[in-house]
């Protein structure tokens, strides 16, 4: 079974997201900001990181940054959460994130890009 590590300051959100994840079948863990984040990333690797951008103590930025930067999570995969449009240089992508979801987003959608993400990491490790 796939772990999540849901990193956002919204505890409602924190909740919702390991509550509806949980159901769909994966581990979740839960930080409230990046620098838990960064420390639970380390601790447990998680299969995935959802990652909101937007956050008190260290941002979503700074965490995912800190991520690459480290050998042992680089390779974690990160989809960013973000209440605001961005692009080129603002976009999470440029920071090293794999993917990003809007706030408000659908939840189907979201397992979607989930699976896609956790898809292309299996195939990357069974190749390399």
């Amino acid at each position: 079974m796939a772990t999540i590590l849901v990193v956002d300051d919204n505890h409602m959100l924190r909740a919702v997201m390991k509550r509806r994840l949980t159901r769909a079948g994966f581990d979740v863990s839960l930080a409230t900001n990046g620098a838990e984040g960064v420390e639970a990333a380390r601790a447990e690797l998680p299969d995935l990181i959802l990652m909101d951008m937007t956050m008190p103590v260290m941002d979503g930025w700074a965490a995912t940054r800190a991520l690459r930067d480290d050998s042992s999570t680089r390779h974690i995969p990160i989809l960013a959460f973000t209440a605001h449009p961005m692009s080129g240089a603002e976009s999470p992508l440029a920071v090293g994130c794999d993917g990003h979801v809007s706030k408000p987003f659908e939840f189907p959608k979201l397992l979607e890009m989930i699976d896609r993400l956790l898809q292309r990491g299996a195939h990357s490790d069974a190749g390399g």
